[in-house]
């Protein structure tokens, strides 16, 4: 037989270029006989089954993927499997604005920062930020729809919140740079508009690794110009003042320390500062920042926190606000509350979360705010937001009913183009108009203010592209053993998820302290070790032998179904369960009968040899009480 050269074919037979069209039919060339590519594009149809199988579903939702296609990442699947998450490690620079304030020694810095229209970020940050309640709901963020799922559908933070919490311009020019910029551009950047030497430049971006440098800097070197100076001191001071103030509030980083030198590109020219649609480019970074913060191994939140603790306040009034009773709406949203940290847990907020009802929620906060700032009509804008390299989609479409309108099923959320296209995606912008949503895609009003109504058809549609729970069943409070068995097998699932799993089961009881009975401690440690062998069922060097008599026993503690610590009672008791324990009281002497004789005489006992009491165990005749209590009459 003729060797067979590169692509198949043997050299006896004719060799010729398969055409365009043939290779996107799949056709075979039917000269010869060719050697079977292992290539997969040849099996497209294998190729979209696999495709489906990955988007079929997710443990607790969504059943269908095409939406939400990253799920898999997401640290609400983790959490789902039993991997919960810590805390997160908020970025708030609220503290630190005060400490560069604009007195009337700096009237003329002042001047050019009221002009810019970021005035209202001097005195609206806050300076607490929450860690439990910003903690829930970015594992409510969804990347694709950039939005909040809700246990009632979708929520997000509009250009109108931005418009009415803070104050700042959402229309004007779109924010954008022609690449990222080097250490040494950003050396020339900071000698060019702050008037530093080469030395101090290079200096401060060596010792931040990266073309940024530090807030502390910034304050060391400008925050002491005043009037009496120089024109040139209070113009660079003014760009290191602005600079400053967007770095502690619309762009704050993960640093936490630092701000990227390329917003000194911004301030180059101080009379343009207020055409730039600063609030669209702080709503672009803060859907950034809520996106990375998804992903589970992420620790850690930028961008404005105020924004967003804001915004949370606006519209869930009832579980998390604490208002300011001396606001006036002439001033920005944000004022309106005392920021505070909430004492709950971040488990006892994802649960509230879950059990959030629609009517529980503010879904027009601003009626009484919209005389003196009215609905802007770019908060209809239907497209993609810019920041610097940053684009991320926003979907008016997907919360009619923050608007007032009945909520439909939306469209498909697109996929934004890439930030290299900046001249087409600032064309776009520029023509907003032209891409807001019309009269018919907005549909109907809400036929009561604030109702949050939707069409009939919609929760059948969320709930099966959404992740409604973010708590999983068998870790909620009040988790019972009937709702346990109806839950798959411990042995399913991988050796980390079930340590994972044991360890939270054993953070819960040991953060309730020493005041819970042995009886809690008991049953998580049974129940861990279950989960770590691998099965529901404890081995059998935990296991409880049979009770003793029904009017001395107790349900073993393996038995007992586990409580948070906070909650954690005994079950009622049924009819044919046996009673709790209870110790009964030593029986009262009995009189002897009366005889009719004398009585017979009294015999003293030799007194009994001393013999050291067995030390208590734990078993189903030795009772947690007794032993409790055998301790205590040791020591008297």
């Amino acid at each position: 037989m003729p060797p067979r050269t590169r692509g198949g074919y043997t050299s006896d037979a004719p060799r010729r270029r398969p055409t365009g069209s043939e290779r996107r039919r799949r056709v075979h060339l039917r000269e010869v006989d060719p050697v079977p590519d292992p290539d997969p594009v040849e099996h497209p149809q294998h190729d979209r089954d696999e495709t489906e199988e990955v988007f079929e579903g997710a443990p607790g939702g969504p059943i269908d993927r095409s939406i939400l296609r990253s799920f898999h990442k997401h640290v609400a699947a983790k959490i789902w499997l039993g991997e919960d998450r810590a805390l997160l490690k908020l970025v708030n620079h609220g503290a630190k604005l005060q400490l560069w304030e604009l007195d009337m020694e700096r009237s003329r810095i002042y001047e050019t920062v009221h002009r810019s229209g970021l005035a209202p970020l001097t005195s609206c940050s806050h300076r607490v930020a929450s860690r439990p309640m910003l903690s829930a709901f970015c594992e409510r963020w969804q990347p694709e729809t950039t939005t909040f799922h809700m246990p009632f559908g979708e929520m997000t933070i509009t250009l109108d919140d931005v418009a009415s919490i803070l104050h700042i311009p959402v229309t004007g020019s779109m924010i954008s740079f022609p690449q990222p910029l080097r250490v040494d551009d950003a050396n020339a950047l900071l000698v060019e508009l702050l008037g530093t030497t080469d030395v101090e430049a290079s200096r401060e971006t060596e010792q931040c690794r990266s073309p940024s440098v530090r807030l502390l800097w910034l304050r060391d070197h400008f925050s002491t110009i005043t009037d009496a100076s120089s024109d040139d001191d209070i113009m660079f001071a003014t760009r290191a003042f602005l600079l400053h103030l967007v770095g502690c509030t619309l762009f704050a980083d993960k640093s936490a320390t630092s701000v990227a030198v390329v917003y000194l590109e911004l301030f180059r020219d101080l009379s343009m500062v207020g055409s730039y649609a600063w609030g669209a480019a702080c709503l672009a970074y803060l859907y950034r920042q809520l996106t990375t913060a998804t992903r589970f191994e992420v620790r850690q939140l930028g961008g404005y926190l105020t924004l967003l603790q804001a915004w949370i306040y606006e519209h869930f009034p009832e579980m998390f606000s604490s208002p300011d009773m001396s606001y006036t709406e002439s001033r920005p949203r944000a004022l309106r509350w005392r920021p505070h940290v909430i004492p709950d847990s971040l488990q006892s907020v994802r649960e509230r979360l879950d059990r959030l009802q629609i009517s529980e929620v503010c879904w027009e906060p601003y009626v009484d705010h919209r005389a003196e700032h009215p609905l802007p009509d770019i908060a209809w804008y239907s497209g993609c937001l810019k920041c610097g390299q940053v684009v991320e989609p926003y979907h008016p479409e997907r919360v009619l009913r923050q608007f007032g309108y009945i909520q439909t099923i939306p469209p498909r959320p697109f996929t934004p183009p890439r930030p290299d296209r900046s001249i087409l995606l600032e064309q776009y912008w520029e023509r907003w108009t032209d891409h807001v949503l019309t009269d018919q895609s907005r549909g109907r009003r809400c036929h009561y203010s604030g109702s949050g109504e939707s069409v009939p058809e919609y929760m059948a549609w969320y709930d099966r592209i959404s992740h409604r729970i973010v708590q999983p069943p068998q870790l909620r409070s009040g988790f019972t053993t009937d709702a346990r068995s109806s839950l798959p097998s411990h042995a399913a699932s991988t050796s980390d998820t079930r340590a994972a799993r044991a360890l939270t089961l054993l953070r819960l009881v040991i953060s309730g302290g020493r005041e819970q009975s042995v009886d809690v401690f008991w049953g998580a440690l049974n129940e861990a070790h279950g989960i770590l062998a691998g099965s529901d069922e404890t081995s059998a060097s935990h296991s409880t032998p049979s009770p003793a008599p029904a009017s001395h026993s107790t349900p073993s503690p393996a038995t007992l179904p586990f409580f948070s610590p906070a909650t954690f009672v005994y079950p009622p008791a049924a009819s044919d369960d046996p009673p709790p324990l209870i110790v009964p009281p030593p029986p009262a002497p009995v009189a002897p009968p009366a005889a009719s004789g004398p009585p017979p005489p009294l015999i003293v006992p030799p007194p009994p040899a001393s013999v050291a009491p067995p030390a208590p165990t734990l078993d189903s005749t030795a009772s947690t009480t007794v032993y409790v209590r055998a301790k205590r009459k040791k020591k008297t």
